[in-house]
Parts: C-alpha cells; structure tokens; sequence
C-alpha cells in the first residue's frame, strides 16, 4: 500500500498549480493533507475511486485536513477527543482492519514561540490519543509535524536552533513519542541522508537553495517494522511551500 502526505498550504492555490496533476502522479491508496484552509462546502475535488473525509476549523481560512482513501474504512473520527484541541481541523483517524491511519496538522509554535504553551500540551495530549488507539491496532500518522527532529533534518541547525520548529521543547517531544515505540520512518530508510527537506520557506529563495527543513513526515508503529517497505520525499513535486512525502508497506 502506498501512502503519500502533503500540507498543500491552502488547497485551492495548489489546485491552480497542478495539484491534480500531482494526485493522479502518484497514485496513493491514501492520500492526506494539511493546510486545506478551506470551509466546509467551498471547495471540492472530483476524484473518482476515492473516498473523501475533510475536517474544517472553525477559523475560516485556516488549518483543516483531508484524507482520499481508496479502501472504505470501518470507522472515520475527527479530533482526538479534547475539547481545547478540536477547534482547529489538525486530526483524522481512519479505522481499517490491520491498523489506524491519522493525518495530523501539528499546531506550530509561532514567532519567539508565543505558542510554545499550547504546543507542549497538544503534544501531550496527542501522544496519548495515539497510545491508546494503540492497545487495539497498531498506528500509522502522518503529516506536517512542525518539528526538525535533528540537526540533519534542516539545512542551518544553528542559527535556527529555539525558533518555532527547532526548540529543545518540540525536539524532545518528538524524541518522546519515538521513544514510546514509534518509527521516524524516513530515517529508518536513510538515517544519514542529508539535505533531503519538505518544506522550504517562499523568502530567500530558499527552495533553489535548498535551504529548507524536513518537517513532513510518516511515523509508524515498532509492530509495523517488518511491513515497511520503502519511503521518500517529493521534492520535484512543486504547487506549496511543502513537498508531498510518502510510505509504502506491505
């Protein structure tokens, strides 16, 4: 099974830049994204052999998530059950018969992290929603993290070092959940691969530099090791900010 994750970075932007193009490209048996900053019934996709599942914030033009998925799943759950953290679209959760499959839009932590607060006890609470789906199947989530979890995973560690997405906090978050029984499973592919990113920012010319960050990722469950077969990341797939990343099991 093939699976591919994308922040699109507002959907109807990407749309006009060949968005579905890149869909019919990559042929997914699940697609995910982020960032659809879409409200419900602005926007749709023809997208036959799919089932679609959309999850708005309240906030027009902001956050929301969408999972196209060509198996229809036992069941289909928006948010992790929290009140404080429901508000804003970030999680879908796609029951199947082997395992639970989430996209997920991590909240970022802002400017001198103003909402690095918030960030830790979304953190918290996510990793406790997915410890629990645990128990009952094994997990698979997906999406844009916020967080470079090394310094491998952003071309200047240094000068970024405490900035949203590179804070001791956000790291050692991750570094939780990995530690709790989960794959990073684009460094079990590449542990040492380097400048290989997801996101770049539209300043400085930052993509034709290369200058970017890898902040998209698949994260799966340690019961799943011997079903991983391969992953990558999209980084000639233009249309966002973000590159589309993929996982394929078996």
């Amino acid at each position: 099974m093939k699976f591919i994750s994308w922040n699109v970075n507002g959907l109807r932007a990407c749309a006009g830049k060949g968005f579905e193009d890149s869909f019919k490209k990559l042929d997914a048996d699940i697609f995910c994204l982020q960032e659809t900053k879409l409200s419900e019934g602005q926007f749709s996709l023809d997208l036959p052999g799919y089932h679609q599942y959309w999850n708005y914030a309240e906030k027009k033009g902001y956050s929301g998530t969408a999972i196209f998925t060509k198996k229809e799943p036992l069941s289909v759950t928006y948010g992790i059950g929290v009140e404080e953290h429901d508000h804003e679209g970030r999680v879908i959760t796609a029951e199947f018969d082997d395992l639970y499959f989430i996209t997920v839009y991590v909240p970022n932590s802002q400017r001198e992290l103003a909402r690095l607060d918030y960030r830790m006890k979304w953190e918290e609470a996510f990793l406790s929603y997915i410890l629990k789906l645990e128990k009952k199947k094994p997990v698979i989530y997906c999406g844009d993290l916020n967080v470079a979890h090394n310094e491998i995973d952003l071309k200047n560690p240094s000068s970024n070092h405490h900035n949203a997405g590179f804070s001791d906090e956000e790291r050692a978050a991750f570094g939780h959940v990995l530690e709790s029984g989960y794959i990073d499973t684009f460094r079990y592919f590449y542990p040492d691969r380097k400048e290989i990113y997801s996101w770049w920012s539209y300043m400085f010319h930052s993509r034709e530099n290369n200058a970017g960050w890898r902040i998209d990722y698949f994260v799966a469950s340690e019961k799943l090791k011997d079903r991983l077969v391969s992953a990558d990341i999209h980084t000639d797939i233009m249309g966002s900010d973000h590159c589309p990343v993929e996982l394929v099991i078996k």
